[in-house]
């Protein structure tokens, strides 16, 4: 297999040299280019994640009809209050949610989170993260920092090594929104979230990057923002986009649906990327919106093809009939006799807080959660496979080479393609960098010279 064969490549090459010379040289870059998530440096191993020409394709096409169905369905929601109804919204976010954008798209800047079986292509999306896709910059530039390790130097001697950088991208839909908001003044940008969050670092690669392209911006905390004259301004500096990087649930919670950015957004002063839409989609039970049978008629052919292919089954946690695998259940019975099969889910969390695995609770602590899970919006979603691959590191001037768990996030633009893909590598089946372990390396598509 032409992957298992780029990655023995590079591995073959790391004597304890070339490892030795590659980790000074990663750690250095990592420190100079400000490579972290709070204190921790975003990658940790030597080796980036390898796709395949056809594996890269397989992902972009795969993605593309879920992209019509999730538009379908946040659209359809925006017009229908009983379909609504199933995204689980609390009051705020039912009036948020009405406010007008200024443009189509409820979703310009997105990322799935999936695992993605290479061996034998199983593609399973798990989360929608349709907020706040982090991480576009520092993929970017971790794309720049291993094009220069000198194991990647001669790897590439062997094999063309195509990057897939997102930070352009972004731009442009910043952009693209603003004109179709009506933006007519020269566009001044403001990355908008608390100043002590430990993604400042890749804010402050964003604003270097837009700086480089012409574009002012700034990296603005929303309690440092005025509503005065029509205008949004954060002392002398009046905003004309935002790039929202804040949680819309935590904007609320600290400022108050009174805030100056809401008031601004409603009075369609400034243009807001993603925009309150946003959130119908970001809560998990999108996802059982999705895969409901009772939703089914919703969708084309093509699109659910591609939801049975790629999305896994998920459900409300509430008692109800439904189907699985075509056959009628009793969803709470089900779910305490698969415990083993089913993992629960918060509707509004990120960094995998409130996630229970069954397969790693008892008994007595799954019942729990099911109880837990039936007084506040949750979802139940049917366990998934989760990949590993061998990854080098660098430990105590010793090479180790073992497996470790990766997911596969492509990011999203205009709501409408792929281009570009996260990858996180754990020893902890939640993967997620934000819960406090793993690593963050770049996606590169490599085919041998």
């Amino acid at each position: 297999m032409a992957l298992t064969e780029a990655i023995k490549t590079y591995h073959n090459l790391l004597t304890e040299n070339l490892a030795a010379e590659s980790q000074g040289q990663l750690d250095e870059q990592l420190q100079r280019r400000g490579l972290f998530f709070g204190t921790r440096p975003l990658c940790t191993v030597l080796r980036p994640r390898f796709l395949t020409p056809s594996q890269y394709t397989y992902l972009r096409r795969s993605i593309r009809p879920l992209l019509g169905a999730f538009d379908k369905i946040s659209h359809r929601a925006i017009a229908d209050t009983e379909f609504r109804q199933q995204f689980g919204l609390y009051d705020w976010e039912e009036e948020l949610v009405q406010v007008e954008p200024g443009f189509q798209s409820h979703t310009p800047l997105t990322r799935l989170d999936a695992f993605f079986v290479t061996e034998n292509n199983e593609l399973r999306f798990t989360e929608y993260n349709a907020e706040v896709p982090a991480a576009s910059a520092y993929n970017d530039v971790l794309n720049d920092v291993f094009y220069g390790l000198p194991v990647m130097g001669a790897f590439m001697k062997e094999y063309v090594v195509r990057p897939l950088p997102t930070r352009h991208s972004v731009m442009h839909v910043l952009l693209d929104m603003y004109k179709e908001w009506g933006g007519q003044e020269r566009p001044r940008i403001a990355i908008l979230d608390w100043t002590d969050v430990p993604t400042r670092s890749e804010f402050e690669l964003f604003t270097q990057y837009f700086g480089s392209q012409g574009y002012e911006s700034r990296i603005i905390d929303p309690r440092e923002t005025e509503f005065r004259n029509g205008r949004l301004m954060a002392g002398d500096y009046h905003i004309n986009i935002i790039y929202k990087r804040v949680l819309i649930t935590e904007l609320i919670e600290r400022c108050g649906t009174a805030s100056p950015i809401v008031q601004a957004v409603r009075d369609g002063a400034v243009c807001m990327v993603n925009p309150f839409r946003c959130k119908m989609l970001y809560k998990k039970l999108s996802l059982a919106v999705l895969s409901d049978e009772e939703n089914a008629g919703m969708f084309s052919e093509e699109e659910q093809h591609a939801i049975k292919a790629h999305i896994p089954w998920t459900r409300r946690v509430e008692e109800r009939r439904t189907t699985y695998g075509g056959l009628p259940v009793d969803l709470i019975p089900f779910i305490h006799k698969y415990q083993e099969q089913l993992v629960l889910k918060p509707n509004d969390d990120y960094g995998g807080r409130g996630i229970v695995l069954g397969w790693q609770t008892n008994k007595s602590g799954w019942e729990k959660a099911v109880q837990e899970a039936l007084e506040t919006p949750h979802i139940v979603q049917e366990r998934v496979v989760i990949p590993e691959e061998p990854y080098p590191s660098f430990v105590n001037d010793e090479l180790k080479i073992y497996n470790r768990m990766l997911d596969t996030a492509p990011f999203i633009f205009y709501g409408n393609y792929v281009d570009g893909c996260l990858t996180r590598l754990s020893t902890d089946p939640l993967l997620n960098v934000s819960a406090g372990g793993g690593s963050t390396v770049p996606t590169f598509v490599v085919e041998q010279r």
